[in-house]
C-alpha cells in the first residue's frame, strides 16, 4: 500500500513536468522555421506535425504531442 502511494504521488508530480515539454518544443519549431531551407512539401509536413502536437497537448495527450513535435524537429534536422 504504502508503495502504491509514493508511486502515485511521483507521478502526480511527474505529470506536470513532462507536459511543460509541449511548448518548449512548439517553440524550437517555430524558431527553427523562420530560417528553415525545406521545400514547401516538408514545410507543409513540418506544420502538419507541428498542428497534430499542438492539438495532442491541448487534449491533454502529452506523449502523442512530444511524438508529434519530435517528429517534426527530425525533419528540421534538429
Amino acid at each position: 500500500m504504502k508503495k502504491a502511494l509514493i508511486i502515485a504521488s511521483f507521478l502526480a508530480l511527474a505529470t506536470p513536468a513532462f507536459a511543460s515539454q509541449c511548448p518548449a518544443l512548439m517553440n524550437k519549431i517555430n524558431e527553427a522555421m523562420k530560417t528553415a531551407q525545406l521545400d514547401d512539401a516538408k514545410k507543409a509536413e513540418v506544420m502538419d506535425l507541428y498542428n497534430k502536437g499542438k492539438a495532442a497537448h491541448d487534449a491533454g495527450d502529452h506523449p502523442a504531442s512530444e511524438a508529434s513535435l519530435n517528429e517534426a524537429l527530425k525533419l528540421l534536422g534538429m
